[in-house]
């Protein structure tokens, strides 16, 4: 088997599939292990008093639903996700806040067709490293924002800052020798950790005053759920799901050792190593023609 990760259409088949469900199934656990940064992009859009918000890749809808508490009257925050699984858990959540202006859009925000300058900013939680053309992603973005618009992502920098993340491939490799390998450049979770590629894919697609910040923020997740996080999620959850009882155990066993020096009694803990990145809408007059944008 020569596997290779996803092309946005695959994307939406893995999203729609058993990796969307199991972001569904791990929501609460995902949600407490990712609040920071959730917190991080709730203050910047006080910061800038914004009325109108985009949540990119917005995924069971924590972030979006976050912001749009924080929201003032006749203000709402949207969240678009190829992601059906995952938009419906985002819609019960947003049922039981009817106060909270929150909408959700079932679609690729690559190519949706966004109205002209609809929002005033755009924020995303790790929702927009799965691009198989970043360049015509994000100016297909910047068509959606309206002049001097501010954005505002996290994305993970690389694998090799991001050691915990990749612990339980690692571990399991010798174990399931199907496992895909990462390579970089191609959609997924480190997609966007070079800085000059993330400068240059939004120099191009019409976003101006960059500024791509390191930020080392310090996680944590209940030791007793850490086998339900490998076993669920990633490169290795995934191929759980095609193995025998025999290997299920032994890939179990392996990788949950791997683990122990994250382990601090109750708790495992790391450190996630990311990019800020902020950005600003550059004047209409001033954007790409669209025959202009080439693929990157």
């Amino acid at each position: 088997m020569n596997a290779t990760l996803p092309t946005n259409r695959e994307q939406a088949a893995l999203w729609n599939g058993r990796s969307g469900h199991a972001w569904v199934d791990a929501q609460a656990l995902l949600d407490r292990m990712f609040k920071p940064f959730e917190d991080l992009l709730v203050t910047a859009v006080r910061a800038i008093d914004a009325h109108h918000v985009l949540d990119v890749g917005c995924g069971t809808g924590s972030t979006t639903l976050a912001v749009a508490r924080q929201l003032s009257a006749g203000s709402t925050c949207t969240g678009i996700d190829v992601s059906d699984p995952m938009l419906a858990a985002a819609r019960v959540r947003a049922a039981h806040e009817p106060e909270a202006s929150a909408k959700f859009i079932h679609a690729d925000a690559q190519t949706h067709a966004f109205a002209p300058a609809a929002f005033d900013m755009l924020i995303s939680r790790f929702g927009v490293m799965f691009f198989d053309e970043p360049v015509e992603a994000f100016a297909n973005l910047r068509r959606a924002a309206r002049d001097d618009a501010e954005l505002r992502f996290l994305v993970w920098r690389s694998a090799a800052d991001n050691p915990f993340m990749t612990t339980a491939e690692h571990a399991a490799a010798p174990l399931l020798p199907n496992l895909p390998a990462r390579r970089p450049g191609t959609p997924g979770q480190f997609s966007l950790g070079d800085r000059q590629r993330i400068s240059s894919i939004l120099e191009r697609s019409g976003w101006a005053e960059t500024g791509i910040h390191p930020i080392d923020v310090e996680c944590a997740l209940p030791e007793q759920e850490l086998v339900g996080y490998f076993t669920r999620l990633g490169p290795v959850g995934a191929a759980l799901q095609d193995v025998d009882e025999r290997t299920r155990t032994q890939v179990i066993e392996t990788v949950r050792a791997a683990f122990d020096r994250y382990v601090q009694g109750t708790e495992v803990r790391y450190t996630a190593a990311c990019w800020m990145i902020r950005a600003r809408a550059q004047a209409t007059s001033s954007l790409p023609k669209a025959e202009e944008i080439k693929p990157g």
